[in-house]
């Protein structure tokens, strides 16, 4: 599987364990793990890109 560039919608599951961040303009981090659920943040759906597997 292609680690670069991946990105993910909250509600979907986590392809890859890793660090993610929030794309667009709300900088955060967070580590999440393969076949857990994407996280909303602030209660909003946001789209999340890989920056490292773990």
């Amino acid at each position: 599987m292609e680690k670069a560039n991946l990105i993910v919608e909250s509600g979907k599951k986590c392809p890859v364990s890793g660090m993610w961040k929030i794309a667009g303009d709300i900088t955060t981090t967070q580590p999440l793990s393969k076949d857990l659920l994407m996280p909303t943040y602030c209660g909003k759906k946001v789209r999340w890109i890989l920056l490292y597997p773990a």
